[in-house]
């Protein structure tokens, strides 16, 4: 089992949480060879993809966000251990390459849209951004990236389970963090339809953030929780993003509204 190493977090980027080392102890679970060819999309600090550039492995790490890729990449210095990192969308900076181990811990919290923006700013007209981002429709911005996923959750993980199977070698395997709210069950499926055997391997229920307690009366509008806070349709549910400078998820009393993380694990058949 690793245990998980705090990295430095600058402001703005997630810092490491329950989903964070719930991610890390499945991947101390997972035998890798030697210089095995691991992605980690979504790396935030990089405090998983050092977990696994601390066995040896050729990482290459993902994400959006440049200041989290200045992150990745100085505490990859600070620990000394050899890492690839590139700012990207998702999947799309690794297209055609293939990876024993793909791992991420993407944005999942199910949330109302984001507000119109309002005053000044790029139009129907604009010209479009250098390095050819586009964000998707209902996408969050700034620091929210790294938390919201969407009305259902799914605006990032739906593109995980379409886009990672094939960047998967013979073998290989999918290591994936989300909340219950966000659906195991549409994930599950998703993935076995694209040939992967596709679990539930580990799961842990932690106390709401303020994020996730700002929208417990919207996501019992929506069904998502039942009048105590527990997932309805007797999922029970997890904690997610964020403390300090993020959303916070700091475990306190047994009376407070819990949320259930899962660990999914897919495999790409020999």
């Amino acid at each position: 089992m690793i245990p998980l190493s705090l990295p430095l977090s600058l402001p703005g980027v997630y810092a490491p949480q329950d989903d964070t080392d719930l991610l890390v102890h499945a991947l101390g679970r997972e035998a890798l060879a030697p210089r095995a060819r691991v992605l980690d999309v979504g790396t935030g600090t990089g405090a998983v993809a050092l977990a696994a550039a601390r066995r040896g492995a050729l990482v290459t790490a993902v994400d959006i966000s440049w200041r989290a890729v200045l992150n990745a990449k100085v505490n990859a210095v600070l620990a000394r251990q050899p890492m690839t990192v590139v700012r990207g969308d998702l999947l799309a900076p690794v297209s055609g390459r293939s990876f024993d181990l793909i791992l991420s811990n993407p944005p999942y919290v199910p949330g109302p849209p984001p507000a119109r923006r309002r005053g000044p700013g790029p139009g129907p007209g604009a010209a479009p951004r250098p390095d050819g981002y586009r964000p998707a429709r209902g996408a969050a911005r700034g620091a929210a990236r790294a938390w919201d996923g969407g009305w259902d959750g799914r605006l990032v993980l739906d593109r995980i389970c379409r886009d990672s199977p094939s960047l998967l070698l013979p073998g290989g395997v999918l290591l994936l963090v989300h909340s219950a709210l966000s659906d195991a069950a549409r994930t599950l499926a998703q993935l076995r339809t694209a040939g992967l055997r596709a679990d539930v391997v580990d799961h842990r229920r932690v106390a709401f953030g303020p994020v996730l307690r700002s929208r417990s009366d919207w996501l019992r509008g929506r069904g998502l929780l039942g009048a105590e806070g527990d997932g309805a349709g007797g999922t029970r549910t997890h904690t997610r993003r964020g403390s300090g400078s993020g959303t916070g998820d700091s475990v306190t009393g047994d009376g407070d509204e819990k949320e259930e993380l899962v660990i999914i694990r897919a495999e790409r058949p020999r």
